[in-house]
């Protein structure tokens, strides 16, 4: 999306929308980051139906054990708890059902040539709000080994040590 503003010369300045301005987070994937190496990220729309944006909205989601799978051409999201709303009565949805995420095709393309060729998976990093809608940020991402993720530990307890310093 793109704003047009005027300057203080009245010259006509393009500005690209932030997306993080106008950003909720929901709920993050902690486990993404420990158990698997971040390369490329997207951000997707998620479909949804009945009451799952109410549940969204209230922070009933659990991004834990999720991943996505490209089938023909779609990107599905497997795994993703979205608790029932609790004012739902008969037209409640199911927990955990199989949701289409919304990407471009040329998105698609490019992420499913690099699974195919680079082994990489799909993993979902984070839910949020932005401008009333659902979104879901994705990642390719590669599983790390046993030894990187002590790499990883060894590494936030030298940090952590460093800044335990630094205020002393």
């Amino acid at each position: 999306m793109l704003n047009l503003k005027k300057d203080a010369l009245g010259k006509v300045q393009n500005l690209r929308y932030n997306l993080d301005m106008d950003k909720k987070v929901i709920s993050t994937n902690r486990k993404a980051f420990h158990d698997y190496l971040i390369f490329d990220k997207y951000i997707a729309g998620i479909v949804l139906k009945g009451t799952e944006i109410k549940s969204i909205r209230k922070g009933a989601v659990n991004l834990k054990d999720s991943f996505a799978k490209v089938e023909k051409g779609e990107v599905f999201l497997y795994n993703c708890n979205i608790s029932k709303y609790e004012q739902g009565n008969r037209y409640n949805h199911e927990p955990e059902r199989v949701r289409k995420l919304l990407l471009n095709k040329k998105e698609i393309l490019k992420i499913e040539m690099k699974i195919k060729k680079g082994g990489y998976t799909i993993v979902p990093l984070e839910i949020f709000l932005s401008r009333g809608y659902a979104k879901l940020e994705i990642a390719l991402a590669k599983g790390k080994k046993l030894y990187d993720k002590r790499d990883d530990m060894v590494k936030k307890t030298q940090t952590r040590d460093i800044q335990r310093q630094m205020k002393r």
